[in-house]
């Protein structure tokens, strides 16, 4: 705003139509184009940065990076806190799903896989060998595992359902094995909970 005024002024300056006798005396400093030329040069310049910077692409990133079994289990201390655990440990996803990285998909689908490999090839044989009040400490243990596994399994298929995926009736059927499971955990609040270390990572 301030050089089209100041650009007013000097072709008023130079142009007016007063007769000479009457024209005032004016004194123009040509030095000053310039600076007029590289002030709206300047000005072109930045706006056309900001434009590009605008349109630019913004890269995502993913937000899970590669994680061991023993890192990501949940198994141990106490009952009755699963569900939470569980979102704790899986959390940062975008509120908006559809943006969710192909990168987390997989890696949610890999906790499951792991957490899966845990039950069957440690916490089952262990539970198994066990008995009285170990053997009960170890269930916890195992169905903390699953809370874990299932919480995986939900946050993948709810982003890919937000994502146009139709998953709906996966969905439900596994919602109602998490809801069984953290049922159980909860039924058992404040007992001990036996965690197994497990050599597994996340892919």
């Amino acid at each position: 705003m301030e050089l089209a005024r100041i650009v007013r002024f000097i072709l008023f300056a130079l142009f007016s139509p007063f007769e000479p006798a009457s024209r005032p005396s004016v004194y123009i400093n040509l030095s000053f184009f310039p600076i007029l030329i590289n002030m709206k040069f300047s000005l072109l310049i930045t706006s056309s940065l900001a434009a590009f910077a605008a349109a630019a692409p913004v890269n995502k990133r993913a937000v899970f990076s590669t994680q061991t079994y023993d890192d990501l289990s949940i198994s141990g201390g106490v009952a009755g806190n699963a569900q939470q655990e569980a979102l704790d440990k899986l959390a940062g996803l975008p509120d908006d799903l559809t943006t969710v990285e192909e990168a987390d998909l997989d890696f949610l689908n890999s906790v499951n896989q792991i957490a899966n490999d845990a039950e069957t090839d440690a916490f089952n044989p262990a539970i198994e060998a066990a008995d009285g009040e170990e053997a009960d400490a170890l269930q916890r243990g195992k169905i903390k595992n699953k809370v874990l596994k299932l919480t995986a399994t939900i946050l993948k298929l709810q982003a890919q359902q937000a994502q146009g995926q139709d998953v709906a009736e996966k969905l439900a059927a596994e919602q109602k094995k998490l809801d069984n499971n953290i049922a159980q955990d909860e039924d058992e609040a404040g007992l001990e909970s036996i965690a197994l270390q497990f050599d597994a990572t996340t892919d």
